[in-house]
């Protein structure tokens, strides 16, 4: 069985798993919650550490974002055996035959595969449980100034029923899907946690005519930070 996890919420959920139904959890674990690949340096290194207890074998995956299906990255090696408590450096590599114009988003998985596990006594059931990590990874283009408040870049306007949001900047902006219209009790669901540079979504909102729109942001390593409120044209 594999359970997939968030890297924020991993930590409790590997302690539910073993203190609250008895199952065993193994699992490796990056250093960080985003991987950043500057195109400026051509390539970024992630030390990933298996927590697991026995020898595991680490597979590394890069997945397109259904949006953005062009090959731009390598990842060496993409397996590797990985002693317990024991870190192997994963390296992703800029492969574009073209300069980038704006920050690309795709994303990372990274599983443990437990080698060597002793056989089940008779009578005993084991549940093995891996920890597969699903990481973003977001390609910074050569010459981009970093952004730490990107969501102030959205442009809002609303057609009626319809809630549109424009990203004219060349970053990925994170936030929550859920949104909060203003004044009044008006909401608007987004279909997915980012908003690609170039990019304009449309989306049913209920409560009428608003002037702002209330969204929860997240930073470029995906923690949230606090409410911001833009305006609505």
């Amino acid at each position: 069985m594999t359970t997939v996890l968030n890297p924020a919420t991993c930590l409790m959920a590997l302690a539910l798993l073993l203190g609250g139904t008895g199952a065993r959890a193994d699992g490796m674990v990056p250093d960080t919650s985003v991987v950043i690949v500057h195109e400026a340096e051509g390539e970024a290194a992630v030390s990933v550490t298996n927590t697991d207890s026995q020898l595991a074998l680490l597979h590394v995956t890069l997945q397109d974002i259904p949006e953005d299906t062009e090959p731009l990255l390598v990842v060496t090696p993409p397996l590797s055996r990985v002693e317990p408590s024991k870190s192997q450096l994963v390296r992703f590599i800029l492969q574009s035959q073209q300069p980038l114009l704006t920050q690309r988003l795709k994303r990372a998985i990274f599983e443990g595969m437990p080698q060597g596990r002793p056989a089940t006594q008779a009578g005993h059931a084991r549940v093995g449980v891996t920890v597969r990590q699903n990481l973003p990874v977001i390609i910074h283009p050569k010459g981009l100034a970093p952004n730490r408040t990107p969501w102030t870049e959205l442009t809002w306007s609303q057609h009626g029923n319809t809630l549109q949001v424009r990203n004219t900047s060349p970053y990925v902006v994170r936030l929550a899907q859920e949104l909060r219209l203003l004044p009044g009790d008006g909401k608007a669901m987004l279909p997915r946690t980012y908003v690609l540079p170039g990019e304009t979504l449309s989306v049913p909102a209920s409560g009428g005519p608003a002037t702002k729109v209330r969204l929860q942001p997240a930073t470029v390593y995906g923690f949230a930070v606090a409410a911001y409120e833009a305006p609505i044209t």
